[in-house]
């Protein structure tokens, strides 16, 4: 399977502390990539990478075979806006808006109509199992809620890559489960590839194969949060 994105030799350093150094990864169309290692390995700051949210500081990130490293920061936004979809562990809805005009926004900052920014919004809320949550806020919807109406917004333009960085990691161990099978389902559905950052054993056995950093590296035993054959 070649590559639909990959990073090569990837270093990154925040000050005079390193976070990454040489990491090298590949995901393929339609994989789910799971990176995992203890907290403060790199393992986010190596998600961030290669949504192109921060400029690696040597090495590349190779998207469709375009170092997007060398793109600017105006067009790895435009990225992040049509190709690629970002998920949080916070979800971080805007609070004033409902959950409709929240997973609309994209679309709607992409250039879509309202019209059919609202009903691309509302079909995958339905997807998520959250459409009656369409005209509400977020403040009066649970941790749960507030994350699959976030999974709906990161996933509305259709995305081929989605970077989920600790998605259930603000939720109890049940709701978390659910959430994270929601979104394995949904992604297997329409074939996005994803690279999902946790710490936790039972979050990366969702994903297809699990890369392990420890310190800034790829961890050389390569059994990570769970050795699985």
């Amino acid at each position: 399977m070649s590559a639909l994105l990959s990073g090569t030799g990837i270093t990154r350093s925040f000050g005079a502390t390193p976070a990454l150094r040489g990491v090298d990864v590949a995901v393929g169309p339609g994989e789910i990539v799971a990176v995992t290692g203890p907290s403060g390995c790199g393992k986010s700051t190596l998600l961030h990478c290669l949504a192109g949210i921060l400029r690696a500081d040597a090495g590349q990130v190779v998207y469709r075979d375009q170092d997007i490293g060398l793109w600017s920061e105006a067009a790895r936004s435009r990225l992040r806006r049509t190709d690629f979809g970002v998920l949080f562990q916070f979800g971080q809805l805007v609070p004033e808006l409902t959950a409709a005009e929240n997973v609309a926004l994209p679309l709607l900052l992409a250039g879509s109509g309202r019209r059919a920014a609202r009903q691309a919004a509302l079909g995958w809320l339905d997807r998520l199992g959250v459409a009656e949550l369409a005209d509400k806020r977020p403040g009066t919807m649970s941790g749960g809620q507030q994350q699959r109406c976030a999974t709906a917004r990161a996933l509305v333009t259709e995305p081929r890559v989605l970077f989920a960085d600790e998605p259930t990691g603000a939720l109890d161990v049940l709701t978390g489960e659910q959430v994270l099978a929601e979104i394995v389902r949904v992604v297997r559905e329409h074939g996005t590839s994803v690279v999902l950052v946790t710490h936790e054993a039972q979050v990366a056995a969702y994903a297809d194969r699990e890369i392990a950093l420890r310190d800034g590296t790829l961890d050389p035993s390569g059994l990570g949060l769970g050795a699985r054959s």
